[in-house]
């Protein structure tokens, strides 16, 4: 399985990015599916997470009411739309995936992740 992360970039406050997941060789509907962002210095975070079926999601409380989560099981890609971005939202974002059935909902915990893409970065001048 291969995650590919794109759609960052440098932009300035108030700004908005919408990152891209592409999911290849493996089943993306039956995959729960995340983003994390890890600034210099600092460790990983989760930023936001979505269910299977799309219905459930679940965001950092930093980003709540800024950033939408989405998925495509179609196109076997996730998106994360990021508006009114900050300099404290800059960082290296990484989409990730994990197995898990349809009844189950969204998780935010890093190790509960099989798959890991690569990261795209996002910074944020003042």
């Amino acid at each position: 399985v291969q995650l590919q992360a794109s759609g960052g970039g440098l932009v300035q406050t108030g700004d908005s990015l919408r990152l891209s997941c592409v999911v290849s060789g493996g089943t993306f509907s039956r995959y729960g599916m995340g983003w994390f962002r890890q600034a210099p210095g600092k460790e990983r975070e989760v930023v936001a997470a979505i269910s299977r079926s799309g219905k459930s999601v679940g965001y950092a409380d930093s980003v709540k009411g800024r950033f939408t989560i989405s998925r495509d099981n179609d196109k076997k890609t996730t998106h994360l739309q990021m508006n009114s971005l900050r300099p404290e939202d800059a960082g290296v974002y990484y989409c990730a995936a994990r197995h898990t059935i349809l009844s189950v909902p969204y998780t935010m915990e890093e190790n509960e992740y099989n798959y890991w893409g690569q990261g795209t970065l996002v910074t944020v001048s003042s």
